[in-house]
Order: structure tokens, then sequence, then C-alpha cells
């Protein structure tokens, strides 16, 4: 499903987030004056008040004072860490108990519903961190927490990249005899353009102007496949794969008019989600303690809320209102709410409704197919994949293609990110009445559900929308587009990868265009070239204008006056909603130029008026594109990442271990992340996890010991002869007795679900076999090695030995399994600290949408790295083009 504006209708594209026209804010009349004299920017110090600070640089980079920072909710992260193991190494942290970490809305679990709702009104949270671990939100990186020699390193990588970006972008025009003035071009003459070639054919080219020799793509591909590790890229188990893998679009010469898509198209439609089944009879909704009987369209409306109560949200007043009003509006129109004998009862007041009878009963049903047996759990998937197998795939031009999102969102209550103000508005069961089908002439309609129709049929080939509709609560219209592995999909992230790599051919210029317009004194030029610095500097999103029932989310060019505040001599702060109403955050030191026209831009203005009055995001592309065809500002943030990319991966070494290749790939991505601002809030359960991963090194450092102890057992006289070899490692000496008898019955527990899952595992086979299952006696038999276990840990806390298990193990096995241990704990602790580094950054982010996929293939092509261990199956089927046309002489 998607809701981009690449294939929406012309009639309904620009508006913001697909709404409708009534939505859209009037855009208010400019306060700033066209021109700019001298006379105005005298008059700056006389108006503002504006604090001292020293000095930082003026490039864009966030400093680390500040004292002056406001205090606010939002900052919370949505886990309470312990702040007194802030700065103790991972392996010293105290464990949770296993148990969540407490978080302030804990304290309310035996509170009323209807109590609940008040309190969450007056601890109502900022921007939402809970979001933030699946967001490519732009939330800048907490650099207080580094050192000033970190700040200066990092102020000068930036300066690094723009310069080598600058001399490349300047031998590129030189190699083709392009302009090299100050005016705007096209990096591309069209008589050289290769926009037409195939992929294949352009790093032929590309190869023989770096008189690197000829590499074939197959070579390429068979490279590639073969480092692939367990899931091959392009390998399949059937027919279906290989049919898919058989068009390799990136192999041939297509010419195109850019406006259709496609020739033929045939598919099944949508796939509507199953109607509602109406709960047992003794599980109602009560009202001021009263049993209700709910019409079927209301009693699944309270469905809804009832399944949410133990979730954040119906903890928002927000939430609850809407939620409350739209189900009253459902009660009445379907006929009412009675009580037990009949009468009607009116429901005014949300605080006397109770849904616990309906949340029990979800619970109990959840409990029930957690209760399932392996088998059960395997037909029910098989009873599913039966009914989604149709809608699968689809024929374009011929091919089979893989569908997206093919589903239809089934009704709901509409959750929102951050603080929407629609958040619990219910989401209607969408009819095949309200969708459009957009199929090809000579194909056979998909027959709709009995009894219904589709709203339209359309046959348009310059969309790759295959249906569509419009949601009811933000009248947004969705699709269903083609699977991200699709060929059209394939060839859309190509060519926003290319378009970066035009644009390091005029990056300079453009760069000395908006830094000499700084001082235009044109109103609207210095603005875009203020904005264009803040996106380009800061990697900022461009933004749009927002309805006045959407999240009130920003982005540069619809910053607010309230969003940022000065501080002499060139300090902005920046505080607003990002993208998916994640809080941004940032104190940088600007140019001193840039200081003094946001200066100029506030003056005068409310803290609701538009900063940048004079410019708009479309103003500001069309401005790109008299530069580069098809420019828009959001190429810079492809740009940034991917030009960064190749900087950081060609300082890594040739020489070390896949291992120390890993982490140094990590470490370049790292970079990128950092210096594009591609960041997220600290996962709510990353504390859980990173004690649980913490506690696996613990149990390898325990393993090491007992393999020693197995030593001990076979020569004693060691243990005198070198007693501190048979102590403990230190990261588990402290309180050792007391952790090591909880760890033996860590691992007793371990054992027992393996033999129970190895019992179950053993009975499907017995039947699939045509066989009787085994018998209760059979699993006690097997339980009988636990009572060994503990036998042998009762001994080996006794007299500090263990007995091999074989009698052909000799000490020179157990000291190389010990080596070999040790490698497991030094990656084992490596990622550990990995993880922990990387808690606020979106790694993922950044490699999925922003960085050219051809550079990790070039990275593991040249140092031998296996590419599943940077991109899983699902990219490597995502970006099969890039894999099978790059190797390791690849250059963004």
């Amino acid at each position: 499903m998607s809701s981009s504006d690449d294939d929406v209708p012309l009639a309904i594209r620009g508006r913001p987030n697909g709404s409708s026209p009534k939505s859209k804010k009037a855009s208010p009349k400019p306060k700033s004056p066209e021109r700019i004299t001298k006379a105005m920017e005298k008059r700056l110090d006389d108006e503002m008040d504006l604090d001292t600070a020293g000095d930082t640089g003026g490039i864009g980079i966030t400093v680390t004072n500040t004292s002056t920072r406001p205090k606010r909710k939002s900052t919370k992260p949505a886990v309470k860490n312990e702040s007194s193991d802030s700065d103790v190494p991972l392996t010293k942290r105290r464990k949770p108990n296993g148990t969540p970490l407490k978080s302030e809305t804990d304290s309310d679990d035996d509170v009323p519903l209807a109590s609940r709702r008040g309190a969450a009104a007056a601890k109502k949270p900022s921007p939402k961190a809970e979001k933030a671990e699946e967001s490519d939100s732009d939330a800048p990186l907490l650099t207080s927490k580094l050192s000033p020699a970190a700040m200066k390193m990092l102020q000068k990588e930036k300066v690094e990249v723009e310069k080598k970006a600058a001399e490349t972008a300047k031998a590129i025009r030189a190699e083709k005899n392009l302009p090299t003035g100050k005016r705007k071009l096209d990096v591309r003459k069209e008589e050289e353009s290769d926009d037409d070639v195939p992929l294949a054919g352009r790093k032929k080219v590309a190869q023989k102007k770096a008189k690197t020799g000829k590499t074939t793509a197959k070579k390429v591909v068979k490279k590639a496949s073969a480092r692939a590790g367990k899931g091959k890229a392009g390998k399949g188990d059937g027919e279906e794969e290989e049919e898919e893998a058989g068009y390799a679009w990136w192999q041939e010469q297509t010419e195109s008019d850019g406006k259709t898509k496609w020739t033929t198209l045939e598919h099944n439609g949508v796939m509507f989600p199953p109607p509602y089944q109406r709960l047992p009879r003794h599980v109602k909704m009560r009202y001021d303690g009263v049993p209700l009987t709910l019409p079927e369209a209301a009693e699944e409306v309270a469905g809804f809320f009832g399944a949410m109560l133990t979730s954040e949200h119906v903890k928002n007043k927000v939430f609850c209102d809407n939620f409350f009003g739209d189900f009253l509006e459902v009660l009445e129109e379907s006929g009412g709410a009675q009580g037990p004998d009949g009468q009607d009862v009116d429901v005014t007041d949300f605080n006397k409704c109770d849904f616990t009878p309906m949340f029990e009963y979800f619970e109990a049903k959840r409990e029930e197919r957690n209760q399932l047996t392996v088998q059960q759990k395997k037909d029910l998937k098989a009873e599913r994949d039966a009914l989604e197998e149709p809608y699968l795939y689809c024929r374009l031009d011929g091919r089979k293609e893989k569908v997206g999102n093919f589903k239809v969102e089934p009704p709901g209550l509409f959750r929102g990110r951050g603080e929407h103000p629609k958040t619990g508005k219910l989401k209607k069961r969408v009819m095949p009445e309200q969708v459009t089908i957009n199929i090809g002439e000579e194909a056979k309609v998909p027959a709709p559900p009995p009894g219904h129709k589709w709203k339209s049929v359309v046959h348009k080939q310059d969309v790759t929308w295959l249906a569509m509709w419009t949601e009811n609560v933000n009248d947004n219209v969705k699709y269903v587009m083609l699977a991200a592995t699709s060929s059209l999909k394939g060839q859309s992230d190509f060519k926003k990868f290319e378009k970066a790599r035009e644009l390091k051919g005029v990056v300079d210029i453009i760069r000395k265009d908006y830094e000499r317009e700084l001082r235009d004194k044109s109103m609207v030029v210095r603005q875009r070239a203020t904005a264009m610095y803040l996106i380009d500097k800061l990697a900022l999103r461009a933004g749009n204008a927002k309805g006045e029932e959407e999240a009130d989310t920003v982005g540069c060019c619809s910053l607010k006056v309230s969003n940022i505040t000065l501080r002499k001599p060139n300090l902005v702060t920046f505080d607003f909603l990002g993208k998916d109403s994640i809080r941004y955050y940032n104190e940088v030191a600007v140019d001193p130029q840039v200081f003094t026209n946001l200066r100029l831009f506030k003056a005068r203005k409310d803290g609701a008026d538009e900063l940048f009055d004079r410019i708009t995001t479309q103003s500001l592309n069309k401005h790109l594109t008299s530069y580069l065809k098809g420019l828009t500002a959001k190429v810079f943030r492809t740009y940034n990442a991917s030009w960064t990319m190749q900087i950081e991966l060609a300082k890594i070494p040739a020489g070390g271990s896949v291992h120390d290749k890993v982490a140094a790939y990590h470490l370049a991505n790292k970079t990128v992340a950092v210096l594009c601002n591609h960041q997220r809030g600290v996962p709510a359960n990353f504390a859980q996890n990173m004690q649980r991963a913490i506690d696996r090194v613990k149990g390898l450092r325990y393993q090491k010991l007992r393999l020693k102890r197995q030593i001990a057992y076979l020569d004693p006289k060691r243990v005198k002869k070198m007693p501190d070899y048979f102590k403990p490692d230190p990261e588990i000496q402290e309180d050792f007795d007391t952790w090591v008898v909880e760890h033996q019955k860590l691992l007793i527990e371990q054992e027992r679900e393996k033999i129970h899952r190895k019992f179950e595992k053993d009975n499907e086979k017995q039947v699939s076999d045509g066989k009787p299952e085994l018998k209760e006696k059979e699993l006690n038999e097997r339980l009988k090695a636990l009572k060994e276990m503990e036998k042998e840990f009762e001994k080996e806390n006794k007299t500090g030995k263990v007995e091999p298990k074989t009698r052909s193990c000799s000490i020179e096995k157990i000291e190389e399994q010990i080596k070999k241990m040790d490698e497991k704990i030094k990656k084992a602790e490596m990622e550990n600290h990995v993880k922990d580094e990387n808690k606020t950054i979106a790694l993922g982010t950044s490699k999925l949408n922003y960085i050219d996929p051809r550079l990790t293939v070039m990275f593991c092509n040249k140092h031998n790295v296996p590419l599943d261990k940077f991109f899983p199956k699902t990219m490597r089927d995502k970006f099969k083009w890039a894999i099978e046309s790059a190797d390791e002489t690849f250059e963004f």
C-alpha cells in the first residue's frame, strides 16, 4: 500500500498527504518585505534581544553547550533507563531481574479505565518516542555526549567531504568539456547522456574509462550470488521465483516516453478483510456496571477499543475522545444500546464505560492461539496462503510481477503518529463500491465480492497502481502497488540514485551560488539560498504545507518562527516535529550570514508565522531544475549519504578478517547517519534486549570456564600451578557463586524447552509418515536428562571440576575449543558495543533508502565479504539490479 504522489491522479496531486482541498490552509500574505536594505540589517540589534555565546565555527555542527536547552517532557525516553548505570561498561550493568523497567505509567495498572483517562490528560506526552524505533526520523544525534575532540573531528569530516565533492565535480565537468562558470547548467549534454543505456552497458563504459579491464555482468552475478550466504540472491525453490528472476530490466535498452508505464496489465483485484464475527452473548460491554446489548456495528467498534486496554493509546485523552465520539455516532445510527431487560440505555459518559469483558475475551483467544501446536499453526498458515495466493502476482507486459500490499486495510481505530489530532477516530470498513480498479483494456476485470460492484474500472497506463480508494479519516488516497522487488520499483530506485550521481557534477556550483545569494537584496532569493543551506548542511527535509486537521509536522520551507531560537554570535536552536512526528531538537552553529538572514526572516513576525514566507518547496524545486533536469531538494539527502559512504568505504584497508570488515562497514554507515542526521529514538525494548545480549556473553564466559574446568579434571596439578587461570573471568567473577546457580537453572530450563520442541517435531514426523504418535512415556524418559544435568552442576559447584563428555577428549583439543570460545566472546562483545553505540542512530534508514546499494555490493566484492552480512534476503531481492550490475570497480 502506498500514499506516494508518484502515481496520484492529476486532480488530486499536490495536496498535502493526499488530503482534500477543504483541509488545505490558505497561504497567508507574506510579512517579509520584497527587498532587503542596509537599514533593515542595521535595525536587527535594536529589535531583537539575543544572548551571547562563544563562536563555534559555523558550518552546521551541533554544539555541546546546551545549558539553555528548555526542559520538555517529550525528551523522556520510552523506556526509563537507570541513570546510575549510564557510564558503566555493558558487562557491569545491573541486571533488571528479567522484568521490564518500570515506566511512569506502571503505577496506574490497577486504576479503573475511567480514572486513567484523567491521569493521562494530566501527563499528556509531547511527540512520542515509542514510534521512533521504526521511523526514518531525522532527530539529531545527542552530540552533547560527544567530547570536544569528537566534535572537532565531525566538523573536519564535513569539510573534507565537501572539499572532495567540489574536486570531483570539477573533474567531471573537465572530462565532459562542460562550462565551469558560476551560473546554472545541466551536467549531461543530450548527445552524451546515457539515460537510455542499460545498466550493464553503463558499467562497461565506466570500466573502460577507468581502464580496469573487462568484468562481465555474468561474472558479477556469480560472484555476488556465491557470497550471499544462506539466502543466495536470485536463487529460488520453484518455477515462480525463477520466472520472477528472468526479467533483467537493467540489461535491456528500452525506449519510453516517460509516461507509459505498461502496455498490458492483468491482476485479480484486492483482498478484502473477512466480515465481522459477533462476540459470544456473555461477552458484553458494561455501562455504569450494566451489561449492554449492542448492535453489530457498534459492538465491532467497541471491540476495537476493548482490545487495546493495555496500550498507551487508551491513556491519551484525544484518542479516547475521538473514539467515543465516533462510537456514539455508530451506536445512534445502528439503533442504540439495550440493557438486560431490553430497555434502552442512553450512553453519554465515557468514564462509565467498561470494556474489560471484551478485553478478557480477546486475551483468552490470543492465549488459545499461542497454545496451538506447530502443526496446527502450519495448517492455519496454509489456509491463509491459499486465500492469498490469487492476489500475490500480476501480469505486467506478459511478465509475472509480485504485488505489494494487496489487502484492503481492515476497519479499526486510527493511531496516527505523534500528537495527531485525529488519533482514535474510526477507520471505516472499505467497501468494493469505493475501490477503483486499474487494469489493461484486454484483460478480464476481477469480480467484486458477491452483491457488490467496483466504483469504477480504468485503464491508466501512465500510473503503476493496481487499485485505489480513499480512506475516511484523513481523505488520503490508498494504493495497491507492485512489490519492492518488482521491475518498476527497481527502476524507480535506480533513477533515484542515478539522479543523485548526476548531482555530484554540479553540486559545487549550486553551493557557490547559494552561498553568494545569501547576501542578495531580494528577499525571495535570500530565503531560497538560506533554505538550500539548511537542507544541504543539516539534511533537513524540504517540508510541505499541512492541513488544519493534520499532524503539525514541518520541514525546512514550512518552519514557523517559533521553531527556531537565535543566540549570538551564530547559534541556532531548531525545535519542531519532523517526519513521523518525531521531535527534531538541534542546536547548531551556522554561517554568520545565515544567522543574519534568519534574524531578518523572524523580524516583526509572530511565533505562528512562516519563517520562509516568500518561498515554497515547489518554487525551490523549480529553481533546482535550472541546474539539472529533475533535480529536487530531496536528492541532496541521497547524494550526501551516498557520497559520504563512498569516501568512508575508501578509507577501509584491504587486510583484516571478515568480522573486521563488517565492523568497519558499520562504522562507515554510522558516519553517514550522523552526518546526514538519520537518527531515531531509543527503542522501547532496548534495555531488555541489551540485557539479554549481555547475559549471553556472560553465558559464553561460563562455557569457557567449564572448558577450563575440564582441563582441571584431566590434569589436577595445573590448578596448583596456574590458580588464576582457573578462576572465572573478571566480567563474571563478581557475585559468581550466586550468579552461576541462577544461570545453571536457566540452562536446565532451556534444555527442557529444547526437549519439548524436539518431541513435538518428532511427533509431527511420525504423523506425516503415517505412524502413531510417541507416547508421554517417551517424553518423560527424555526429561530424565535434566536430572543428570542438575547432578553434574552440583558436583561442579563443589569440586570446581567438570568431567569431559567423551574419553577421547584431550587437553590440546580443549585448549583449541577455548581459543574458539574467546573469538565468540570477542565477536559478541563487539556486537553489543555497536548496538549500544548505535541505539539512537538509524543505520537501516541510511542503508535502505539513501546509500546507493551498489556501494555495498562494491565493498563486498572488493573485500570478499558475504553480501548477507549487510543485506537480508528482502533487501537482496529489492536490490537485485544493483547486485547484478555493480562490481568492485563501481563508483558513485
